[in-house]
Order: C-alpha cells, then structure tokens, then sequence
C-alpha cells in the first residue's frame, strides 16, 4: 500500500440526508467489524467494570461511542466532540460542537480522550499536534482506535457492497481512508513524538485496524 496518502473524502460536505446513510453504514462497521469489539478491550485494559470515569469522544459523529459505553459502563461521563454538527445532531448528551485543533478544556479535564477513525484524515505533523491536545487533557490515557493500511482493507468495502448495501459516500470514503491510514509502527511513533508513554499498540485482524494506549503518567 506505498506510504499514507492523504485525499479529501465526502463525508464532512455531504447534505444531511446523504451523511446519515453513510454515519449508519460507519455504525455498522463498528458494531460488527471490530470497532465495538477494540473499543471494549481499551476500556478493560485501563478501567474496572463497575468503574465511574470520565471520557472524551473526539470526532464522535453520530456518537455510537458514547451509547456503546454506556451499556458497558453505565456510571461513565462521555462527552461527544465533533465539528460537523449534520453529525453530531445524531450523538446522545452530553455533545458538543467544536474543532480538536483547540479543545475548549482544561487540563486534565478528562480521565480519558478517546478517538476513534478520526487520525486518519490528517498529516503526521498534524496528529502530533492533536495528541499533544489530547494528553494535555487526559488525566489517564489517551485511547485510540483507527484502520490499519492494509490490502485487505482498502478491498473489503467494494467486495461486499452486494452483500450489505453499503452507501455511496462509504463506498468512495472507505478506501481513502485506508491508504490514509497507518501501520503499527507509524501509529507509535506519533504518539511517541506527542510526548505519550505508550503502553500497548495492538493490530487487530480480521477487522484489520490497530488500536494504542498511550499513558499520560509516565
């Protein structure tokens, strides 16, 4: 797959009904491809199941995440962060409307910030930028879950639109955002660069993403 190559995707300029498609189809890919799956073994690594904590879901979108971790962790405060709000109208409260490039918090604010498909879109010196934010704001942890560049998954959108129907802008979307995407060394050499100590960075196949835990106590 070469190295990250970064191009404009749909999505975030869709009109509102086009979007919500496409967020249903993302929901669909988290709840039965590992998106789900990767975020729960995060959250065991760092948490206890009876655990009150706080998070914060930068580029949250239709805010799966947070009705994900409530039914795991019913005492959890998750706050919804995105900048387009077609998609955050759909995330459960609390929700809030703002860029990631300039948190409205401070420090240690959160236990934890999590982000989920979202590092992706943007370049390396950029990410850096963005995971300085987020362990300025973290107490704990900074989460992460994101694709891994793979042939596997850069085919598997077209290879099964006859089977679920996916939408237009997820099928034009998806293999963009895995030649964006990263392998696992990439991945930790950002956070490392960010000032993270990390401490578990995870590939995850089939589903072909890779996660990273990156304390913010050294």
């Amino acid at each position: 797959m070469g190295r990250r190559h970064i191009q404009p995707e749909l999505l975030d300029q869709a009109a509102p009904e086009e979007a919500r498609k496409s967020l249903a189809d993302l929901v669909k890919l988290n709840s039965r491809f590992g998106g789900h799956g990767i975020l729960r073994t995060l959250l065991a690594a760092v948490t206890q199941p009876s655990e009150a904590f706080s998070l914060l879901d930068v580029g949250a979108a239709s805010g799966d995440t947070a009705r994900f971790i409530h039914e795991l962790y019913p005492r959890a405060i998750v706050v919804s962060l995105d900048r387009n709000a077609t998609n955050l109208a759909l995330a459960p409260s609390p929700r809030l409307r703002g860029d990631a490039f300039r948190l409205p918090f401070a420090a240690d604010s959160f236990d934890f910030v999590f982000t989920s498909l979202f590092l992706h879109h943007f370049q390396d010196d950029e990410i850096v930028d963005l995971l300085r934010g987020f362990r300025q704001i973290a107490r704990r942890a900074v989460l992460i879950s994101d694709l891994e560049r793979h042939l596997v998954s850069y085919c598997f959108l077209p290879a099964t639109r006859w089977l679920y129907g996916w939408h237009k802008l997820t099928l034009h979307d998806g293999p963009i955002s895995v030649r964006a995407a990263f392998t696992s060394d990439e991945l930790r050499d950002l956070a490392v660069r960010a000032g993270l100590h990390v401490a578990v960075v995870t590939t995850h196949h089939p589903s072909f993403r890779i996660s990273l835990v990156g304390n913010c106590i050294g």
